[in-house]
């Protein structure tokens, strides 16, 4: 019954309250709950089912409808919606089907243009794909038909605020407090530092661990796509985003752009939170020109595999032949921390591996702790 009347219910209410992005959540609770007490007169409604229809209502006019419990739900780490009737979650590392779904293919669209629409990020056939950070710093990345043919999909990354620390990576089994004690010698003597690894193995998690290790009295700047880094111990901090093109395809700011930038600003490192692109080869050429001691992230499934990458990376974006770009990268980068995630959604460092040169056209790496047989990461040379 309550399903059967939310849309007559909600077609009312924008009708007659017209623009309702003008208005406060509480003001839209007053007309929902002004709606649902007129058209449920004279029908046998309990309390608790009208409570339900008025939550159900609220959710689709201000938040993600019948996904909004698990936004809620602080133990959910990731949301991905393969369907209108296929929902999955992660919660501790681990994937697990949520039991709801929408009504139909047309019902997921809805709610995604409408979450898309009040955050003035347009999404339709002709720009089917497009990325929103919430106001917590969380992740929405949405695609529709045609770019999926199966119907539309949706992920959101949750940003818990939970400030990360080197002690609870030991404690999980990320790395050793050999291991820990090696990196912050690395960050304190001005390394610069890559950090490699697949999609949610930690990348920018130990980027932030990282980063307490920086002296307080040093000028930061972090460039991200979306700020997830948080930097609690820095006082001269300056943060970067960012920012996609308009609907007019106007307004874009690459991370190129902010990388230049950047360096008129007079930082002591610079931290990119992730590159996948042309912005590589500003990155490193920061590295070289007076920043020691940057950071930075990338997806990767080795340590030699992120450094092909970046060479990928460097050709692409400059007109350096093949074998500049990799002594660019031999250069500029001194370690690589490679990550991995285990069976048990356990997310540990597989590798540390110091880049020492680049001669007879390959890298020369010296791997200083290794991941073993037995699952703990020792140091090896």
């Amino acid at each position: 019954m309550i399903s059967a009347v939310k849309q007559p219910i909600l077609a009312r209410i924008v009708a007659e309250a017209g623009d309702l992005d003008s208005l406060s959540d509480d003001d839209v609770l007053r007309l929902i709950t002004a709606e649902v007490s007129r058209q449920m007169q004279g029908r046998r409604l309990s309390l608790k089912e009208r409570k339900s229809l008025i939550e159900m209502l609220f959710r689709t006019m201000r938040g993600l409808d019948v996904l909004q419990p698990l936004v809620d739900d602080p133990e959910i780490t990731e949301i991905m919606v393969n369907g209108y009737d296929t929902v999955f979650i992660e919660r501790a590392g681990k994937l697990s089907t949520a039991p709801l779904s929408f009504d139909d293919k047309e019902h997921l669209i809805q709610v995604i243009t409408r979450f898309f629409g009040r955050a003035n990020r347009l999404i339709n056939e002709q720009k089917p794909i497009a990325d929103l950070r919430l106001a917590d710093g969380s992740r929405v990345h949405a695609v529709l038909p045609p770019a999926a043919p199966n119907g539309p999909v949706l992920c959101i990354r949750r940003f818990t605020g939970i400030q990360p620390t080197m002690s609870a990576l030991i404690e999980s089994g990320a790395l050793t407090e050999e291991a820990a004690e090696f990196l912050q010698t690395l960050v304190q003597n001005k390394m610069n530092i890559f950090i490699s690894g697949g999609t949610g193995t930690g990348k920018t998690t130990l980027l932030n661990v990282l980063s307490t290790f920086i002296p307080a009295n040093e000028r930061i700047i972090t460039i991200e796509d979306a700020m997830e880094l948080q930097l609690p111990t820095i006082r001269n901090l300056v943060r970067l985003e960012a920012r996609i093109a308009g609907p007019d395809g106007r307004g874009e700011l690459s991370l190129s752009d902010l990388i230049r930038s950047s360096l008129r600003l007079r930082p002591d490192r610079i931290i990119v939170g992730e590159v996948r692109g042309r912005e590589a080869y500003d990155m490193l050429q920061a590295m070289q020109t007076g920043h020691p001691g940057s950071m930075s992230t990338g997806h990767g499934n080795s340590a030699e595999g992120m450094l092909e990458r970046l060479s990928l990376f460097l050709l692409t974006a400059s007109q350096l032949p093949w074998e500049a770009c990799r002594r660019l990268i031999a250069s500029s980068l001194h370690f690589l921390i490679h990550l991995s995630r285990q069976s048990d959604g356990t997310r540990v460092i597989e590798q540390i591996t110091e880049i020492t040169d680049y001669v007879e056209r390959s890298f020369a790496l010296r791997v200083h702790f290794q991941r073993q047989h037995d699952g703990v990461l020792r140091r090896v040379s």
